[in-house]
């Protein structure tokens, strides 16, 4: 896994809940909007794609969630910190995030859960943050322009007159954000994958029992939640890394193939594509999450495409065209699939090879395609996070009908049927 997205090496800006003296720092965007404001976390300077996260809570799911490797992310909400951070919270080893824009940290945790605070986790790791600017204004900023590249500077990465913000000093640090690499076209799940495969255990009721049935999770920046969900429905999931092949794939035997989130743009994904392909002409039952939903736009044949500012945060409605519900819930991406909405379309990939596909899912905010179903073949997938640890759990439902399609595919083949507690509500669904 990679090191944080820092150009100069971070120095942490002090220790304990309060740091009563903060250097300045500078939040400069590559359109030439400029924040001033004071060092939070490590000093010294980063650079990523500035996005903002619409999400009051769960800030420390956020920021271990691999899909924001290379982002500089933003908090809406105006207090951050104030529950700390704890051992069990973490959706992953480390935290991802290229940076860290906050208006007011709290001066000290209040939770019975905290272990530690969140600005010492965030100093220890390297991430380079700032404080004190107002959030809302860049926020608003970012809606009416787009994301786009920044960096934070503080402590020995401002140059002379940036006090000042003279206009040698600006010209200095637009250099440095410009000159970073975009997103578009950025190839990153490998660089948060898995090095080895790993299992993840049925647990629970079905914890020692032989699975319900056992699926290959292709970790392309994977969150600890999504293998335990399965784990919880007696699943055996096996965690592989992004370079598996379809050979290794089929040598699990498995009964499905999920495909997780992760970062960077579907259109660069030529691997997973191809692995994807593999895996819908075998027939395994498939289900997809955000980047992995996005791979099977693209390997149906449908295009992809950089969304204006994207959607981020834990509060998203989205419509359920089969059932015609609204489920509140957990986004993080910056690309979505081109599809037809409203109609069952043939899916574009060598004259349909894969049969007729429908839009499921529908974001309220703005008509985004938040869901793709395969009406030819067993495969659907979701935008969103229907896994979310911090919550909204609307959605969690769709793991039961990923096992139940397993299971009716073993029933196809034969195989004893072995039943899960939720199998019949997913049916219900």
């Amino acid at each position: 896994m990679s090191a944080p997205t820092t150009n100069t090496p971070a120095t942490r800006t002090g220790s304990g809940p309060r740091r009563a003296v903060r250097e300045p720092a500078l939040l400069v965007l590559e359109d030439g909007y400029v924040l001033r404001g004071s060092a939070y976390a490590a000093t010294g300077r980063t650079v990523g794609e500035i996005v903002f996260s619409t999400g009051m809570t769960g800030y420390q799911e956020t920021l271990t969630d691999p899909s924001y490797h290379r982002q500089i992310v933003v908090m809406t909400a105006p207090h951050i910190g104030n529950t700390g951070v704890n051992e069990e919270d973490p959706e992953s080893s480390r935290i991802w995030v290229a940076g860290y824009v906050v208006r007011d940290p709290a001066r000290r945790a209040s939770s019975w859960r905290a272990t530690r605070e969140l600005e010492d986790e965030l100093a220890d790791q390297g991430v380079v943050g700032i404080c004190d600017v107002d959030t809302r204004a860049l926020t608003r900023h970012l809606r009416e322009r787009g994301v786009m590249r920044a960096g934070i500077f503080s402590g020995a990465a401002l140059p002379a007159g940036a006090d000042h913000l003279t206009d040698q000093a600006m010209e200095v640090l637009l250099d440095v954000v410009r000159e970073s690499p975009q997103m578009l076209g950025a190839d990153l799940a490998r660089e948060v994958s898995t090095e080895e495969a790993y299992v993840v255990e049925p647990t629970g009721e079905f914890a020692g029992r032989e699975p319900v049935a056992t699926v290959v999770a292709v970790d392309l920046g994977i969150k600890a939640r999504t293998p335990q969900q399965l784990a919880a429905r007696g699943v055996r999931v096996h965690v592989v890394p992004q370079r598996t092949t379809l050979a290794e794939v089929l040598a699990y035997e498995p009964d499905g193939v999920f495909f997780s989130n992760g970062p960077g743009d579907p259109e660069a994904a030529t691997h997973e594509v191809d692995l994807l392909r593999g895996v819908l002409d075998e027939q395994l039952p498939f289900f997809g999450i955000c980047f992995g939903n996005q791979l099977l736009g693209r390997a149906l044949g449908y295009g992809t495409y950089k969304l204006e500012y994207g959607h981020r945060g834990v509060n998203q409605p989205v419509l359920d065209r089969t059932t015609g519900k609204v489920e509140i819930t957990a986004h993080n991406h910056g690309f979505a699939v081109d599809a037809p909405i409203g109609e069952t379309s043939t899916a574009p990939y060598e004259a349909g090879r894969y049969g007729r596909v429908e839009v499921s899912h529908v974001a309220l905010n703005d008509n985004v395609v938040e869901g793709l179903r395969a009406l030819d073949i067993p495969a659907f997938s979701v935008q969103y996070h229907p896994e979310a640890a911090a919550g909204p759990h609307d959605a969690e439902h769709l793991f039961d009908r990923f096992v139940a399609l397993m299971q009716n595919r073993r029933l196809a083949r034969g195989a004893t049927p072995t039943t899960t507690s939720t199998s019949d509500e997913s049916e219900a669904r």
